[in-house]
């Protein structure tokens, strides 16, 4: 057996560092029985920094496809992957019953829990203060990523936001984030586009990352539910309605690999190596 970790979304606009979302592109680690493709995790890595902090022994192996730096949450995925896999190594496999230690432990290692919550519990996720809750999405959807080839430092766009934030600002992202829990469990997706605006970190990020505003702004422009900034960035995120997803990847600019991905319900768990 081995850990299998999807990849995230972070904020969904303006829930920043606390609204995530599992997206079905994913990171595997272990300790034994290394898969084709698989290759031994440098001390250095943020999954086998993770696995040591979390108390295991001796060498990991990993693999994946979520790229790194661009706002999908490889490293809040390799660190719960990493968590996981130590556990495992120990015998633990109810993830359930260790998900608070594990979430703790990430988010310290992480900085911000937003990613980390959506990777460990699957589907999108709500946490803040060391818990997490699962928020329900009444509708089926498909989520439309565009990927460009260049990568963002999340740590040196954070400092492009100002320490204190306008309080008609922060009104304005709690009412939408109120807005966007409420739209998703009650199946409402008219008012998603209101939902997922933002005045908090959006424009300030999007203002270093011009091909990103032109995604975010092509996005728009088709039949997508809503778009936002994935994470810090240069991802964008497109929510569709699943027979719309190919007309809205063939919509986005040039610059990026586009995917169609579904939103991940499973979260970290446990599969059989082969």
């Amino acid at each position: 057996m081995h850990v299998k970790v999807p990849a995230s979304s972070a904020n969904l606009g303006p829930g920043f560092d606390a609204l995530g979302m599992a997206l079905s592109l994913y990171f595997e680690c272990g300790t034994s029985d290394a898969p084709d493709g698989a290759t031994k995790a440098e001390d250095r890595h943020p999954a086998m920094d993770a696995f040591r902090r979390a108390g295991g022994a001796g060498d990991l192996w990993v693999r994946g496809r979520i790229p790194m730096g661009r706002g999908l949450g490889f490293s809040g995925a390799a660190r719960v992957g990493g968590i996981v896999a130590a556990h495992a190594q120990r015998g633990i496999d109810d993830l359930l019953g260790v998900r608070k230690e594990i979430l703790h432990l990430a988010t310290e290692l992480e900085g911000h829990p937003d990613n980390v919550a959506a990777s460990l519990v699957g589907g999108v996720t709500a946490s803040a203060g060391g818990e997490v809750a699962a928020v329900p999405v009444a509708f089926p959807a498909s989520m439309v990523v565009w990927i460009p080839d260049f990568t963002t430092s999340t740590d040196k766009s954070r400092t492009a936001i100002p320490p204190q934030i306008p309080l008609a600002d922060v009104v304005f992202n709690i009412g939408r984030a109120t807005l966007l829990l409420a739209a998703l469990a009650s199946g409402d997706r008219g008012v998603l586009r209101e939902a997922t605006r933002d005045r908090i970190h959006q424009d300030r990020r999007l203002a270093d990352a011009p091909a990103s505003a032109e995604a975010l702004r092509a996005a728009l422009d088709t039949s997508a539910l809503a778009a936002w900034l994935s994470g810090s960035g240069p991802t964008v995120a497109a929510m569709c309605e699943p027979a719309d997803a190919p007309a809205v990847a063939a919509a986005l600019p040039a610059g990026g690999t586009v995917k169609v991905l579904d939103i991940d319900l499973e979260g970290a768990r446990l599969v059989e190596t082969v």
